[in-house]
Formats: structure tokens, C-alpha cells, sequence
């Protein structure tokens, strides 16, 4: 019996539903990096559809980076991106390191930042990521995916892990706006400061690219980070992913 494919969200074509599904079981390490895929008559047979939309599928994920396609050998998981790490003087920090607001356009009525989904955590390698930088398992964290409007548009897709939970049902609702790091801090009864932020680059995968009104593929910048309360505690870990061509972060070293 062929495998079912996801429904939502609605009029997203078969290629982009088998995409998905794909790509759901590399992040969940059913596919570990390295690993080739099965073939395109094995992932047909598999899910009911036909061998070209099985091809659409695999093109989709290569454009993401998700997939390296060797012709003539087969398709494998990429392994993930290298992560490099700057030590930043706290005495000299005067700034605020990449805040999305101050670094994309000026807004107009009706943006904002706003809840899309309260996700479980499920082990995907970014939940796995999560757990690791707040130094809890996977199952004590409660997660929260927003979109950043601006422009009259999606720039920013946003996700933040707490080790905390349930998270307040008018918090999680979606289309809930506000400044998601403040609400969350509040929900906790603690305050936030900086611990550390890295900033990288990636090709938009098919969540993102949906979310963001952009092809899969498209450059994302990445600003990644753990908030801690006063004593050190590490309590809030947040990862944005934020449209190449609408952004850019600044560092100022002199006073304006």
C-alpha cells in the first residue's frame, strides 16, 4: 500500500507534498547525511506517484541544498553546514548584534511579528540543536514558529525553543502578534540577556520557502542564538531565517 502524502497546506502541488515528506524524514535522521535515497521506482512505488513527479521532488530538494544529486549514481543527504564561532569581548558589546527590526525596511500598518504554528517538538535536527544549546532533551521544550511582516510582506521566518511548557493558549494562537521574545520572557515570570548570536547563510528549504513567498533555494541569512536569564541559565534559543535580498546586518565599531 503506497505511503500517504500530507494534504496542507492546500493546492500545494504533488511534487512539493513528496518534497516535504522527504525532507520531514532527513530532518527526523531517517535519512542520516551521506545516506542515498532511494531510487526514483523505489520512492514511486512507495508513495503512489508517478517517477517524473518523484524527479520534480528530488530537483525541489537539490535546489534547498537538502540533497547533492551525483548523475549516473545516485542522490544523497548533504551533511549539514559547518558552524563557525566568533568570541565577541562582552565589555565592547555597545550594540544590539543583528536585531531583525532594526535591520530590514521600515514597516507599514499591519506588520509585525506573528505566530504561524506552536510545533511539537519531535527530535528534527533542529529540535536536536535546540536541546543541545539549552542543555535539556527534546521532550522538555516547547516550541514557537512566527513570521516577521514587513513591507506588505514575509522577510523573516522565525523559531524559538523554551524549557518550558504548556506555552499560554492566547500566546500560541496563530496570528498572535507581538514581540515574541518579551511574551515568552513574560510567560516565564524571568528576564533575558544576550548569552551569544552567530550569523550564517542557507538556501531556503521547502518551510521556509513557503512561508516567505520565495522559490526553494533562495538565499536566507541566518541569525541563530541563546538568551539566558541573569544568572547564566540558558532559556530561550531562537534561529531566524531572513530573506538575502531584503536584509542586511551592519556592525558599527565607531560612535555616530
Amino acid at each position: 500500500m503506497a505511503t500517504n502524502l500530507p494534504s496542507t497546506p492546500p493546492n500545494t502541488p504533488l511534487y512539493r507534498r513528496l518534497a516535504r515528506r522527504l525532507q520531514e524524514r532527513i530532518d527526523a535522521g531517517g535519512y542520516p547525511a551521506g545516506v542515498r535515497l532511494p531510487s526514483e521506482p523505489e520512492l514511486s512505488a512507495e508513495f503512489g506517484v508517478n517517477r517524473l513527479t518523484v524527479r520534480q521532488a528530488v530537483a525541489e530538494l537539490e535546489r534547498a541544498a537538502v540533497v547533492e544529486i551525483r548523475r549516473g549514481v545516485g542522490t544523497f543527504v548533504r551533511p549539514p553546514a559547518v558552524r563557525v564561532s566568533i568570541a565577541v569581548d562582552p565589555r565592547s558589546q555597545r550594540f544590539d548584534l543583528g536585531s531583525v527590526h532594526e535591520a530590514l525596511p521600515e514597516g507599514e500598518q499591519g506588520d509585525g511579528e506573528f505566530v504561524v504554528a506552536a510545533p511539537p517538538v519531535t527530535g528534527s535536527a533542529e529540535d536536536e540543536e535546540a536541546a543541545r544549546q539549552l542543555g535539556r532533551a527534546p521532550d522538555g521544550l516547547s516550541r514557537l514558529d512566527s513570521v516577521i511582516r514587513l513591507g506588505g510582506r514575509a522577510r523573516a521566518a522565525c523559531s524559538y525553543w523554551v524549557p518550558f511548557g504548556p506555552l499560554p493558549a492566547e500566546l500560541v494562537r496563530p496570528g498572535h502578534a507581538g514581540n515574541l521574545v518579551r511574551d515568552l520572557a513574560r510567560a516565564a515570570g524571568m528576564e533575558l540577556e544576550y548569552d551569544w548570536r552567530a550569523f550564517g547563510a542557507i538556501g531556503a528549504d521547502l518551510t521556509d520557502a513557503e512561508l516567505l513567498g520565495v522559490p526553494a533555494g533562495t538565499p536566507l541569512l541566518v541569525r541563530e542564538g541563546v538568551s539566558c536569564t541573569p544568572d547564566g541559565t540558558p532559556s530561550l534559543y531562537v534561529r531566524r531565517r531572513i530573506d538575502g535580498s531584503s536584509a542586511r546586518f551592519v556592525l558599527h565599531f565607531r560612535e555616530r
